[in-house]
């Protein structure tokens, strides 16, 4: 009952993920690197802040829980930087493919080489048994099996019904940067591996990855602040913080985005609280939350008819690819 209650937390995380960029949507008037910036308040610093008090025990303090290991907080920050980079192009990557493709082939890059690389740079590689490796191949195949109808839609629709759907889209320019965005992110998950020792033995199993979560955040906002103040000053969009009648909505709309994007990692911590028994799932977990999220993100993209017009073949595929990405979801148990 413990395995089914943990994957099913961490799905609903993976749902809130997915509809993050909904909101994004409604946001008016500002330019990119405004908007990107704010919600990113939210997202990488505030929800993960109350997210990591909620493993303090009373009578102490995150601030004194990383000077016990500066080391180790300042190695799960520094990848939280490099994730940064993967975050920056991560939205591009939505930008030029549209959620659903966008998300697939970021997600999916991010999914094997974040459950590969966390416990190897931190010298755990023993925890990569046969039956991780098998899970985590078994997601990349269905990464690339929507890879796949992704490429039938960019090469069946007209450049008028792919705008249309997709205002920018670009496949050859999305697929280089959605890549990038899925290399650099998985450094989230290393960040996280390097910060697992983090906590206190009296916090509950279900809060204990918290605090280095919000390291890993902390270091992704720095860098997506610097880059988002820097295209303020260069496309001289400073002005749109002065826009006051827009931060009504605005904030609103930016803060459910943070707030829903957060939700995947608080959503994975609890998870992993229930699959403390099953130690194989515990090493896989980051590649079920990833194929989660572009199982859910295809969902959206579906639902925001970023696949109108598309034939039936080529959904066919897509619907195949999502089948064994939910398969892989429980394959590690299974063998």
């Amino acid at each position: 009952m413990e395995l089914i209650i943990g994957l099913i937390i961490i799905a609903l995380g993976a749902f809130a993920q997915s509809s993050s960029y909904v909101p994004i949507n409604k946001i008016k008037g500002w330019n990119w690197e405004s908007f990107w910036l704010v919600q990113g308040v939210f997202a990488w610093l505030v929800f993960p802040l109350l997210g990591g008090l909620l493993a303090v025990p009373q009578g102490e303090s995150l601030f004194a829980l990383f000077a016990s290991d500066p080391k180790a907080a300042m190695l799960t920050v520094f990848f939280g930087m490099l994730w940064g980079v993967g975050g920056l192009t991560f939205g591009l990557s939505m930008r030029y493919l549209g959620v659903a493709l966008g998300q697939s082939i970021a997600l999916g890059t991010c999914s094997g080489l974040g459950a590969i690389l966390g416990p190897v740079f931190t010298g755990h590689a023993h925890d990569l048994t046969s039956s991780v490796i098998i899970g985590v191949v078994v997601t990349l195949l269905g990464i690339a099996i929507i890879g796949i109808a992704g490429a039938m839609k960019s090469a069946e629709l007209p450049e008028d019904q792919k705008k249309a759907a997709v205002k920018d889209f670009n496949f050859g320019k999305g697929l280089t940067v959605a890549l990038l965005a899925g290399f650099m992110s998985a450094c989230f998950n290393i960040g996280l591996s390097f910060g697992a020792h983090l906590h206190w033995e009296a916090t509950k199993e279900i809060y204990r990855s918290l605090p280095a979560t919000l390291l890993v955040t902390v270091g992704g906002f720095i860098t997506n602040a610097c880059y988002c103040l820097f295209q303020n000053a260069r496309n001289h969009s400073f002005g749109d913080y002065a826009k006051g009648s827009l931060w009504g909505g605005n904030l609103f709309f930016c803060a459910l985005a943070g707030l829903l994007w957060y939700s995947q990692f608080f959503g994975l911590s609890l998870g992993k609280g229930f699959l403390a028994a099953y130690p194989v799932l515990i090493t896989f977990s980051w590649c079920i939350l990833m194929a989660l999220n572009v199982t859910f993100s295809n969902v959206w993209g579906m639902i925001l008819k970023e696949w109108k017009g598309v034939s039936t073949k080529a959904v066919v595929v897509l619907v195949c690819g999502l089948a064994v990405l939910v398969f892989s979801t429980f394959l590690p148990q299974l063998l």
